[in-house]
């Protein structure tokens, strides 16, 4: 019997000094260079992806408090997979193995599908397609409803962007001072507080009542703590873009029209963990905010045989 890499089987993409690896479990971005710098944290192949990184976030993206939601006349209970927080985090497809659709040298395109199953009672064939071109990385996550039922929809990415490379063997003193020294711009207007302790949706605010979290004009991200959706966006053509900058000049941006109203953003905090506290900033596009699901801010609802896409760009800069 042979048996694969713990990530799944990978898909190497590649041009204009661009190349991605792919791998099938959780249709996750392992790798992203441009002209051999990493433009998000890469995990190794045979290496269980740790957390979230690269994963494709559906049929929600972020957290849904205490795992309960009302859909459709009905009370669903989900399971708590952030246990210590008591949420359900980040949907039902980080862990399946996706099947190939098409391979080619600059594009991939991979399926899934959501079966029914307890607190999720919708069939939800889920695509997902990368592509390179000059500009960067394209993603897009579309998903056909193909049950008898309505089915609460919303997606998004996790990449941790990286300003600059780091060796997977640097555990520096100085670990800690990655994020910290980069410079980043969030053209958001507003930022959804959250509770302390669950990280649980409080209100819709004004980045000005924050000025921690208004970055608006480009700054250091210093060792302000962030994990936290933000809307509000200010857009050039439809278009949002995060950007983050090294003080060497280098850096990365992402991406995303108004089918992304949301962008979670997230300084991998893990005090005590030096070979991964700080080392990239996680910037996840959303089709909605955290506890959508209840809420019913900007959810998608997905009536039998409706499809729903989006998609975000990661470029180098």
């Amino acid at each position: 019997m042979t048996v694969g890499p713990r990530s799944g089987h990978q898909l190497r993409l590649a041009g204009h000094g661009y190349e991605a690896i792919i791998a099938s479990v959780g249709a996750s971005l392992r790798t992203l260079t441009f002209d051999g710098r990493d433009l998000v944290v890469p995990f190794d192949a045979d290496e269980v992806r740790p957390g979230y990184r690269g994963a494709t976030l559906a049929p929600w993206p972020n957290r849904i408090v205490d795992g309960r939601y009302r859909f459709g006349g009905a009370v669903h209970q989900l399971p708590l997979t952030e246990p210590a927080r008591g949420q359900a985090l980040h949907g039902l497809l980080a862990w399946a193995e996706f099947s190939d659709r098409l391979v080619v040298d600059d594009r991939v395109v991979l399926a899934a599908v959501i079966e029914p199953q307890s607190g999720y009672p919708f069939r939800i064939e889920v695509e997902v397609e990368y592509r390179l071109d000059a500009d960067g990385l394209r993603q897009t996550v579309s998903a056909h409803n193909i049950g008898a039922d309505a089915a609460p929809w919303g997606t998004g990415p996790h990449p941790y962007l990286m300003a600059e490379s780091r060796s997977l063997s640097d555990k520096r003193s100085d670990e800690t001072k990655r994020v910290d020294s980069w410079t980043l711009t969030l053209p958001a207007s507003e930022v959804l507080t959250v509770t302390p302790d669950r990280l649980s949706p409080v209100a819709v605010e004004p980045v000005a009542e924050h000025p921690e979290w208004d970055f608006r004009t480009a700054r250091p991200i210093g060792d302000v703590f962030i994990d936290h959706a933000f809307t509000g966006l200010a857009r050039t053509d439809g278009v949002a873009e995060v950007r983050l900058t090294s003080e060497g000049g280098t850096g990365v941006a992402i991406s995303f029209d108004e089918r992304c109203p949301w962008v979670q953003v997230h300084t991998a905090d893990n005090p005590g963990l030096d070979g991964i506290h700080r080392i990239g900033l996680a910037v996840e596009p959303m089709t909605c905010p955290p506890d959508a699901f209840n809420s019913g801010t900007d959810l998608v609802t997905l009536a039998p045989g409706q499809s729903h896409a989006a998609s975000w760009r990661i470029r180098a800069l």
